[in-house]
């Protein structure tokens, strides 16, 4: 038996933990995200999803412990920093609050295999018809089966250019069952025997990413060997798109910056529509039917022309504004998107100016992010673009304003530790049998 817990310190990558996980039990998994080389201090503290979040919920939703440096250079745990600021690192943004050190994670069960398969279909084999489907069975199967739809251009066969959508799954269980959900949920889609294969849930990582499955050695590189820009943007989705919106976004797709776009829809449902929308400050739960993540890359050549992609990418953005939530129209937090707004330069920072990004990304939560903020940082040592800001105050007194230096020499020395990746020595994963 093993004890379903992990602590790991704030430097490491998810691939770290996967592997880690999976060296010692195949049937125990974490409910992370996709990419191995994503730093699990983000991951963690601005929520975190992956191909289990309709089955056990968001990355944050399965930490139960951490330790954060708070502005006065105090270490603290759960116990300690108190139920209020636990709940704000796990989904609001670790680094509004402290430097985060550790985290202790709930492992999750999954069966010894899994099934995956990815179906590519484009618009001369019905693509828009069955992604407009998918978004009336995704958010309804059953939880154990996770399918996601990547769509970008591509070219057919006699040189046209197309949309082409990837169905892509992953499901925690074997061929026969899967066969006969998608038969009973989803026949259109045309899913037979030959496109499923049966793996373990670490070789699905593997898998997942285009990383052989018969090595775990690549889920312990931190470094991606691509070099190029990127611009995204996000949104949630509450009633299906009609297919003249899909039409309506590959037509954009056509145009010369898209070359190298996708768009990610992501389905909820399952577990995410049981947990509260204020559990944590990730407020996008029940009634959402998926995520949208626009994208788009351009290589490091093209650096210099990097106003058209970002100009195209915000006209997509635009162009979807009736098919996504309204008031506030959602985002999330992990994405970040300095194009809903930044706190302001000058001055203390408003909160009614971070309001306006705030509410996008955490919704009504956004108020209690301030509480917490202002009770455990009320001076806004820990700030950027989009920090939450405290309530304003009275003028600091030179008491206030003269922290004790030590206090502030040990918070830089942790930040640096972590940035450095010293306490990557220090995420040991305490898997005791």
């Amino acid at each position: 038996m093993f004890n379903k817990t992990a602590w790991l310190g704030a430097g490491a990558t998810l691939g770290m933990l996967y592997y880690n996980i999976a060296i010692r039990s195949p049937r125990l998994a974490f409910a992370g995200g996709f990419s191995p080389t994503v730093g699990v201090g983000g991951h963690f503290s601005g929520g975190g999803w992956g191909v289990l979040l309709r089955k056990y919920g968001l990355a944050a939703d399965n930490v139960i412990d951490a330790r954060i440096v708070d502005v006065n250079g105090r270490i603290l745990n759960r116990n300690s920093m108190g139920e209020d600021l636990f709940w704000a690192i796990r989904g609001g943004g670790g680094a509004s609050f402290g430097v985060i050190l550790a985290w202790k994670v709930l492992l999750v069960d999954i069966p010894e295999r899994v099934t995956v398969f990815t179906i590519y279909r484009d618009l001369e084999h019905n693509a828009t018809q069955l992604v407009h489907r998918w978004q009336y069975v995704a958010p309804n199967f059953e939880e154990d089966l996770f399918l996601r739809v990547v769509a970008s251009r591509n070219t057919t066969s006699d040189g046209k250019m197309t949309i082409s959508a990837a169905f892509n799954s992953v499901f925690l269980g074997g061929t026969d069952r899967l066969l006969a959900v998608m038969q009973e949920k989803f026949p259109e889609l045309g899913l037979v025997r030959d496109d499923c294969i049966e793996m373990s849930w670490i070789q699905s990582i593997l898998y997942n990413v285009g990383f052989p499955i018969d090595s775990l050695e690549p889920l312990l590189d931190r470094f991606q060997p691509n070099v190029g820009y990127y611009k995204g943007k996000s949104d949630y989705v509450e009633e299906p798109v009609p297919e003249s919106g899909f039409e309506g976004i590959w037509k954009r797709f056509y145009e010369p910056a898209a070359k190298e776009a996708q768009i990610l829809l992501t389905p909820y449902g399952g577990e995410m529509a049981n947990i509260s929308d204020n559990a944590t400050p990730f407020p996008h739960r029940a009634g959402y039917l998926y995520k949208m993540h626009h994208m788009v890359f351009w290589d490091a050549k093209d650096a210099n022309n990097a106003d058209k992609y970002i100009c195209w990418i915000r006209r997509l953005y635009s162009y979807v504004t009736p098919y996504v939530s309204q008031f506030p129209r959602g985002a999330y937090f992990n994405y970040r998107d300095l194009d809903i707004g930044v706190n302001n330069n000058e001055g203390p920072i408003s909160v009614e100016t971070a309001r306006v990004w705030g509410e996008k990304y955490f919704n009504t939560n956004f108020d209690r992010l301030v509480q917490v903020k202002t009770r455990v940082d009320p001076e806004n040592f820990f700030r950027d673009e989009q920090s939450i800001p405290p309530q304003p105050s009275s003028p600091p007194t030179t008491t206030t304003v003269n922290w004790e230096r030590g206090h502030i020499y040990k918070i830089i020395f942790m930040r640096n530790m972590i940035l450095s990746g010293r306490f990557l020595k220090y995420a040991c994963f305490d898997l005791i049998s």
